[in-house]
């Protein structure tokens, strides 16, 4: 029988070589209209998986996830330096779709492609059994592991984060807001977030990556 580390191997190369996003799309009236280029960090050993959106231009061009401002960010709330962040013993880093979507007409990145999370998503989860936390980076990610106890708001989700990081059935998910900085004003509006979550979500890395 395969080791989890071979079975997630052949994952990460099945993942790297998918083009439905381009070649076949579901649901949708346009191919993703660049070369695909899958961005995921997956784990046998992580304890927390990092749920994230979908990745930016500079993630597409570098191949790293949250390899900009908004990663600088998160790293700070995690109280991590990059060489930590970058270790997958410590984080899986799966966002909710693998390529950069693109930009809308307004200039801002176009959400999650629609195909991904159909067909990776419960692979990936399956594929990572240790994992005890979920951090759940945008509405995006927080709909697809929280399901139907997940509020319409972004704020309403966050705000109420104690009890999903404490429900008794699943693997505790910790919601929050997206690290970019087009949310600024919604932690400034929001200093409960700093106050309260972040030191909890230190303690929470602290504890499962010692």
């Amino acid at each position: 029988m395969p080791s989890a580390e071979e079975r997630l191997r052949a994952l990460r190369a099945a993942i790297a070589a998918c083009r439905v996003c381009r070649d076949d799309p579901h649901g949708r009236s346009h191919r993703l209209p660049h070369e695909p280029r899958p961005v995921a960090v997956l784990s046998a050993t992580a304890r927390i998986l990092i749920a994230g959106q979908a990745p930016g231009l500079r993630v597409h061009e570098s191949g790293l996830p949250f390899n900009d401002a908004s990663g600088d960010r998160l790293r700070h709330w995690l109280a991590v330096d990059r060489d930590t962040f970058y270790d997958a013993r410590n984080f899986a880093i799966v966002p909710m779709g693998f390529c950069f979507p693109g930009y809308d007409r307004h200039g801002s990145d176009l959400p999650p492609r629609a195909e991904c999370a159909p067909l990776w998503r419960q692979r990936v989860m399956d594929a990572m059994p240790q994992v005890e936390l979920v951090l759940a980076v945008g509405h995006y990610a927080q709909r697809w592991h929280l399901g139907a106890d997940c509020p319409k708001s972004m704020t309403e989700t966050v705000r109420d984060w104690r009890r999903y990081v404490t429900r008794n059935s699943g693997t505790p998910v910790l919601p929050m807001p997206h690290p970019s900085w087009r949310n600024t004003g919604w932690l400034r509006k929001h200093p409960w977030f700093e106050a309260e979550m972040i030191p909890f979500l230190r303690a929470c890395v602290e504890a499962l990556i010692r």
